[in-house]
């Protein structure tokens, strides 16, 4: 079957699109994925350590570590992309019915999504929370004094342990924000998936839980997943071109 056809078929008749994003959609904002060829696990295994929860908890330098990487990361220069942009535009059409993104990087929102569509399964790293009491603090205010020279800022109310308000390895998600994504997924009539490697659970499940609703299920990634095989279509292309793509498709058809 060809998928471009398929698609001109399908976007036109999806009036509830949710759409499951990962690191690929930001790249073109010069924020490296995690498990790509120039991924940063890829290139610095020692790097996830820093994202297991165990292993921060019980290490001081893998926190002092994590602390210099969340105040150089990219996220804090990036700009959101043409691919941010057209889902932004699938909103104002009527045709969202939401963005679950596994991205931390805001980049969604500051694209002009409305907040209450993005559901960050995996957390924020805008802002930093305290492992014992759960303050929950702008995350350039805990910077500002790693800047000043705290090598592990530790909670100011009770002296607990701070990292981003992310989900780690090692970490339940949310229950509320994992049932608002189930709800997105299973309440949708086509499900996209851009960005993604597909391969960490339970975002990866999403998937399932729209196809066995009978929504449509589409890939755009540059490599291979495990939910291939389940998919209506399968995009290899560059994000940044073919998500504005199939937006047009969507937007024009309805326009």
């Amino acid at each position: 079957m060809d998928a471009p056809t398929t698609l001109r078929e399908w976007l036109p008749r999806a009036q509830a699109i949710t759409v499951l994003s990962g690191a690929g959609i930001s790249t073109d904002s010069g924020i490296p994925d995690f498990r790509g060829p120039q991924g940063v696990w890829t290139k610095n295994p020692e790097a996830a350590a820093q994202s297991t929860i165990g292993a921060y908890l019980a290490d001081p330098q893998v926190r002092r570590r994590a602390w210099r990487a969340r105040r150089d990361h990219p996220a804090w220069r990036a700009e959101p992309n043409a691919a941010h942009e057209a889902l932004v535009r699938l909103e104002r059409a009527g045709r969202l019915r939401a963005i679950v993104t596994q991205n931390i990087d805001g980049l969604h929102q500051r694209a002009g999504s409305s907040p209450e569509r993005v559901i960050e399964i995996h957390g924020t790293m805008r802002e930093a929370e305290c492992l014992a009491c759960g303050l929950r603090t702008p995350m350039p205010e805990v910077l500002a004094r790693v800047e000043a020279g705290e090598e592990d800022p530790p909670c100011l109310d009770c002296g607990g342990i701070q990292k981003a308000a992310t989900i780690s390895f090692g970490q339940a998600l949310k229950p509320e924000v994992l049932d608002a994504a189930v709800e997105a997924a299973r309440s949708c009539d086509l499900f996209l998936a851009v960005g993604t490697s597909l391969t960490v659970q339970p975002a990866a499940g999403l998937c399932l839980e729209a196809v066995e609703r009978g929504a449509r299920f589409v890939i755009v990634n540059a490599e291979p997943t495990p939910y291939d095989p389940v998919a209506d279509a399968v995009l290899r292309r560059p994000i940044g071109e073919t998500l504005p793509r199939l937006v047009d498709l969507a937007v024009g058809a309805a326009a």
